[in-house]
């Protein structure tokens, strides 16, 4: 079937989409390659079906997102894309969307940035609810990627992300916003709630109706990579090729405080830039989100209190490499790390009161990260 892509307002290609698996099987023609997705242009400026589509396939929900099968199953779909498609791939990350030939559809009416959406889709991708026939697809649930259960809401006019996961994840997103507020780094602050007795994440969309995420690894797809290269400066060399401003004052905000808070999961996804979708001014790097893969949520305490490695991402496998990337510490104010302890225990209390939690299990997080403080104002401090 043919599509216009469009990106609000403007038509930037016209493409077609497999009605059996959803990719795009071919572009006819391109209108405006300006506004086309950043990073399908290739060197010699040609944009093929192989990047965008691997774009397209990025902006739909993985098909490791529990329950998934579930949703195939009631709409007689096989991909995910399908349901991209059949929400014309609206999302609430970016301002990119499908619209059939000849439609007549409308930005205005359909965006999810100012239009109602429908809540089935999270419902059942939670758990919360079962469901034996087809409902409502306006749901911006089938362009969210990420494989942890999650799903958006309207509260109060305002558009929500609720996240679940691992037991301890939606309480470390909370103590890296409230790390990330004590240390003065620019982060989407979270906050915790309770559905059905199981804890969520939960946290305003900080992407509106003139504005989106462009994920790192789309950034990096702007320039081939030299061999000679380093990831981080790839990074920001294409940063500073597409004129993003402050690439390398947040990568050092962002590299100190995975060291700190011993993120394991910082992939490209899971960091960007934000940029005027109107205008294509970028605006610079986007808040810190996702940083809830840390605090030794599996074993890494144990491997740390021993000596071993912590694992890391994006640009070198462990945060014992990946800290001598960073330029300048000067910015830290390691006083206002002074009140870790109470932080981590404070957002614990109610699982320590219910015993979902044991207070020794805190304490070896709390004895680890402050060992990291440590640790890490000895390399500050032997920068200087």
């Amino acid at each position: 079937m043919k599509y216009e892509l469009m990106h609000r307002t403007f038509p930037t290609a016209v493409i077609d989409i497999s009605d059996n698996y959803g990719y795009i099987s071919k572009i006819e023609s391109i209108s405006e390659s300006a506004h086309m997705p950043v990073g399908v242009i290739d060197g010699k400026g040609i944009i093929n079906c192989n990047s965008l589509n691997e774009w397209w396939k990025d902006r739909s929900i993985p098909i490791f997102r529990p329950r998934i099968e579930r949703l195939l199953d009631i709409f007689d779909v096989m991909t995910p894309e399908q349901l991209s498609s059949r929400c014309f791939g609206l999302s609430l990350s970016d301002q990119y969307w499908i619209r059939p030939i000849g439609s007549g559809l409308i930005w205005e009416k359909l965006n999810f940035f100012k239009n109602p959406f429908s809540e089935d889709a999270g419902n059942l991708l939670l758990g919360l609810k079962e469901y034996h026939e087809e409902f409502p697809l306006n749901s911006p649930d089938f362009t969210t990627n990420g494989n942890l259960e999650k799903t958006w809401k309207i509260i109060n006019g305002k558009r929500y992300l609720l996240k679940g996961g691992n037991f301890q994840e939606p309480f470390n997103e909370v103590i890296a916003s409230q790390l990330m507020d004590q240390m003065d780094i620019s982060h989407v602050p979270y906050a915790l709630t309770t559905i059905n007795s199981k804890t969520y994440s939960l946290c305003e969309d900080f992407v509106d109706q003139g504005t989106e995420l462009i994920p790192a690894w789309r950034i990096l797809k702007v320039k081939k990579r030299r061999n000679e290269t380093s990831a981080w400066q790839h990074f920001v060399d294409c940063c500073n090729e597409l004129g993003i401003p402050g690439s390398v004052e947040f990568l050092d905000r962002m590299i100190v405080l995975d060291y700190i808070i011993a993120n394991k999961d910082r992939h490209y996804n899971n960091f960007g830039a934000l940029r005027n979708a109107v205008t294509l001014e970028w605006l610079g790097m986007a808040p810190i989100y996702d940083s809830g893969s840390c605090f030794y949520f599996y074993d890494v305490a144990v491997k740390n209190l021993y000596g071993g490695k912590t694992p890391s991402k994006p640009f070198k496998n462990c945060h014992e490499k990946q800290i001598e990337l960073v330029k300048d510490f000067s910015w830290i104010d390691f006083n206002c790390l002074s009140h870790i302890r109470e932080i981590i225990f404070e957002t614990f209390l109610s699982e320590i009161s219910a015993g979902r939690i044991d207070e020794k299990s805190i304490k070896i997080i709390v004895d680890t990260l402050i060992s990291r403080i440590d640790a890490l104002q000895t390399i500050a401090g032997n920068q200087t």
